[in-house]
This record gives structure tokens, C-alpha cells and sequence, in this order.
């Protein structure tokens, strides 16, 4: 399964991005979208940003998450190391 996690472009180099989630920083092709600039907020999956949203729905879906795992962590639930994950 796939989560689409609204992530911050903080830096561009060239056709690859910086983007942050909450502190967490990672890299992401922008090869498939037109025009992103740093500082807004990007849809990546599997490597690739592959689209923009606004501030305002970035801000309620990472509020969202962020209250799914609240509860999830006050109900006592781990979630399961994916397969062939070495990073955990």
C-alpha cells in the first residue's frame, strides 16, 4: 500500500528535488511535473513527484495522518515491518 503524503519542496538541483515531511528529508524527481517551485508542496510516489496541491489541503491531510497515528500509537498498535525493508 501507498500513502500519499503531502511533502514540501525545500530545494530544486536540476530536474530532482528536496522535500520534506515533518522534518524528514528525502529526494524526489520532478522530471514529471511542469513548473514546481521551491516551497510548495508535492504528491511523490515511487521516486517521482507527480503532483502539486495546495498549502491549505497539504496542511488537513498531514493533520489527518498525524491524528490517525496518535491514535494508533494510544491504541497500542505496531505496524509490520514491510519485507525487504532494511531501513525500519
Amino acid at each position: 500500500m501507498c500513502l500519499a503524503i503531502p511533502s514540501k519542496i525545500t530545494k530544486i538541483d536540476n530536474e530532482m528535488a528536496v522535500i520534506d515531511v515533518d522534518g524528514v528529508t528525502r529526494q524526489a524527481s520532478l522530471l514529471l511535473l511542469e513548473d514546481a517551485k521551491v516551497g510548495e508542496y508535492v504528491i511523490v510516489h515511487a521516486g517521482f513527484a507527480i503532483q502539486k496541491i495546495d498549502e491549505q489541503a497539504a496542511a488537513e491531510t498531514l493533520s489527518l495522518l498525524r491524528e490517525a497515528a496518535a491514535a494508533s500509537d494510544k491504541a497500542g498498535i505496531t505496524p509490520k515491518k514491510p519485507e525487504g525493508i532494511d531501513e525500519w
